[in-house]
């Protein structure tokens, strides 16, 4: 395994899972090898559950026990055992775990269920639970306050208003249950975003396909803002272009990123500039008028199967239109966002497209790829080709986010 940073002073490596699957063997090997080479230069820190079974009421530290005893089984011996559990480890269950696998006491952190996850840091910080990684790294602490966070924490908790925010996708489902984290840097980034705007997010996830069954109407009424994520795929876009088509007619704000820009600019091209059936060729390839199609140096590349080097990813730089929505939302001219995708917005259509009232607000340096596309007579009606929710932090939310919550935050007061 090879962990390569240009910067910072320590690089945390994940391996997820179960400790014995089978499938992680070579990366708890490596990791084993790189501890015994460099001792002090690796902590390795074990997470585990210790379950509270309802009919006894007491904490069980024994799945703890044995999962530490797997490891052992590998080489690995835990520095830090950082124990998971509905409630807080108290005195007598951090004196076992720290007895039976062979850790330090003050090394055993207790990471308790909390109403939200931001509280986590706060926790593992009044368990000094950094120092004891900087001590064993033996990196000198730099005593940074967090006072920032703490009161982040404190907001999140105090906040009262809610906005209702719906977020339209496919992803949502499977079996009798609804997976939020399918698009779980969105919704974090729309948390950012109420925050910043004083207000608490109330998210309820659609599936797209509902929408295509019942109609945008009975399900979107009343939401004060609509959220279209990325995606791939035939499946549920004509709910997703349905949930559009509800967003700009009502004037409801609207935020659209990737595939739901990609939706935005077919429902704008069918329903405004009159291009019946139009569509992206990743779901019609015999469309009439194919908006969003396959970046044409990439065709090749799909005709040989070759599906994995023909998206366009990572960071890409963007310039924004004087005087347009997304210029007023970041403040500046040139931006650097990040992408993960293989269809763009077909230039053929493009002054069609604008001649109609859709605004390019944002393209490639050389004018060729269209980034953002907004609307002008609306509160808020903006979709990005690229994933803004990647950038989006806590403490500094990402201007698009923030701009479409404050939107939203306007509709719900006037209600």
């Amino acid at each position: 395994m090879l962990v390569a940073s240009k910067s910072g002073d320590i690089t945390i490596v994940e391996l997820g899972g179960t400790v014995g699957e089978y499938q992680n063997g070579i990366f708890f090997e490596a990791s084993r090898l790189m501890k015994f080479r460099y001792p002090h230069d690796v902590v390795h820190v074990h997470v585990a559950y210790l379950p509270i079974p309802s009919y006894l009421g007491e904490m069980k530290s024994k799945p703890v026990q044995q999962s530490v005893r797997t490891l052992n089984s590998m080489g690995i011996e835990p520095d830090i055992v950082v124990g998971r559990s509905e409630r807080v480890l108290d005195e007598k269950r951090k004196e076992r775990v720290a007895l039976f696998c062979n850790v330090e006491k003050r090394a055993v952190i207790s990471n308790p269920d909390v109403k939200s996850i931001y509280e986590v840091p706060v926790i593992l910080d009044q368990q000094k639970t950094g120092d004891i990684i900087l001590e064993k790294l033996g990196l000198k602490s730099l005593n940074k306050d967090m006072h920032q966070w703490r009161n982040l924490v404190k907001k999140i908790h105090s906040l009262t208003k809610e906005v209702n925010i719906a977020v339209v996708g496919k992803y949502f489902g499977t079996g009798s249950y609804e997976l939020a984290d399918s698009y779980v840097s969105v919704i974090e980034s729309l948390k950012h975003a109420a925050w910043a705007n004083n207000v608490s997010p109330k998210l309820t996830w659609i599936d797209s396909l509902k929408v295509e069954e019942q109609g945008a109407k009975k399900i979107l009424e009343g939401f004060d803002g609509i959220v279209v994520p990325g995606g791939f795929g035939s499946r549920g876009t004509e709910g997703m272009i349905s949930a559009v088509r509800y967003a700009r007619e009502n004037k409801v704000p609207y935020l659209g990123l990737c595939y739901g820009m990609q939706m935005a600019t077919i429902e704008f091209a069918r329903n405004v500039a009159k291009m019946r059936n139009a569509n992206t060729t990743e779901v019609d390839e015999k469309t009439k008028y194919p908006v969003i199609h396959i970046m044409p140096d990439q065709e090749k590349k799909l005709l040989l199967r070759d599906y994995g080097a023909s998206m366009r990813l990572g960071a890409w730089d963007c310039i924004l239109v004087k005087d347009t929505k997304a210029m007023a939302l970041y403040e500046q001219k040139k931006i650097s966002e990040r992408h993960r995708h293989r269809y763009e917005f077909n230039n053929d259509f493009r002054k069609q497209l604008e001649d109609a009232g859709l605004v390019i607000s944002g393209t490639s340096p050389d004018g060729q790829l269209v980034e953002i596309i907004e609307l002008k007579d609306h509160p808020f009606f903006i979709g990005s080709q690229f994933h803004p929710e990647f950038q989006s932090r806590p403490l500094r939310p990402h201007p698009l986010f923030k701009g479409f919550m404050k939107a939203a935050v306007a509709l719900s007061n006037k209600k």
